[in-house]
């Protein structure tokens, strides 16, 4: 009997060449170990998918910022606690395969268009409110920690188990972009905005 092919990050691995990998490296991977003081975005480029490898993107520069948001609309939608959303230029994020499917979701305030594998319904990003902005999910990452948040926001409705650390900054609801943001993500963040006029 051949051994079964599984899909994983966008490649085939064979199943029976995970069973030589210690149980400790595939639920700690060494790449695990954040330092929670480094700069949270990283210097390469970023790519991700979907679970069934259908839909595939990379981040063509860094994020302008993440967020880890608490809101109960993110709770909701994602069936979690939070959810970890880097915010880069819609012309920044990169389709490599496949062409995800937009879904209209009613929130609180509006509505909120989410593109979703059309195999598989993975999240992969949302947009809010202006279409030059794509909020990608972190978890479609082919490795979610490589990137960790730069705030916490709508923490009035967080759930009281989940811990914020204190070297992250965290707000009750939203906060000053000029304060927080990093300056090369304000001239991007300007750059947006001269195009909307």
């Amino acid at each position: 009997m051949r051994p079964r092919q599984v899909r994983f990050a966008g490649e085939r691995r064979n199943v029976e060449r995970l069973r030589e990998v210690p149980i400790d490296e595939i639920l700690c991977p060494p790449q695990m170990n954040v330092d929670r003081d480094r700069v949270t975005h990283p210097s390469q480029r970023l790519e991700g998918g979907c679970a069934c490898g259908a839909v595939r993107y990379r981040l063509t520069s860094d994020p302008l910022v993440i967020h880890c948001c608490h809101c109960l609309n993110c709770q909701r939608q994602t069936g979690s606690a939070f959810v970890i959303n880097l915010l880069i230029e819609t012309d920044r994020l990169e389709l490599l395969a496949g062409e995800p499917q937009r879904v209209d979701v009613p929130r609180d305030s509006g509505e909120q268009n989410i593109w979703r594998c059309p195999s598989c319904q993975i999240a992969l990003y949302s947009q809010y409110t202006s279409p030059k902005v794509r909020f990608v999910r972190a978890g479609t990452l082919d490795d979610p920690s490589s990137v960790s948040p730069d705030a916490h926001i709508f923490t009035r409705s967080k759930l009281p188990w989940v811990t914020i650390p204190d070297s992250v900054p965290a707000f009750e609801v939203y906060y000053e972009t000029e304060k927080l943001w990093p300056p090369e993500s304000l001239a991007r963040l300007e750059v947006l905005r001269g195009q909307s006029s």
